[in-house]
């Protein structure tokens, strides 16, 4: 099965939709509750910079019986150095975006925690794609 959305970028208001709707579709599909935990959170987690961080970008969604792949792609500013955006804490949110509760430095450790494959490939002033896989089983 193959899922595709559009995120909007700085629309925190429909932020997340993407994520609630794979969930739903997870759920339709039966597969275990702690799969579909791991995953929302990985997805929300990644939708969520998408709108703060890149104005948006696509999601692509690919469930197979092995595994659930999640690729989300942004024409955003990319990311200056993976690695210290890895940590703990680090943030390059706005201060309306931490006004609004978000930009605490969790979301790619939250992602890197709730997946079982991670790969973040970005090139300054072109954007960034998240590759996310959570294997079934």
């Amino acid at each position: 099965m193959k899922l595709h959305f559009i995120v909007d970028g700085g629309e925190f208001t429909s932020a997340g939709g993407a994520s609630s709707k794979l969930k739903k579709t997870l759920r339709q599909l039966g597969i275990a509750p702690e799969i579909i935990r791991k995953v929302s959170i990985a997805m929300y987690e990644a939708e969520i910079n998408m709108v703060i961080h890149a104005n948006g970008g696509e999601v692509s969604i690919e469930i197979t019986p092995q595994k659930i792949y999640i690729l989300l792609e942004d024409n955003g500013p990319g990311i200056d150095d993976v690695e210290l955006a890895m940590q703990i804490g680090y943030s390059t949110a706005s201060r309306q975006a931490r006004e609004m509760g978000f930009g605490a430095g969790m979301g790619l450790p939250n992602i890197k925690k709730n997946s079982d494959h991670l790969k973040i490939t970005s090139v300054l002033g072109e954007g960034t794609k998240v590759e996310i896989s959570v294997m079934l089983g």
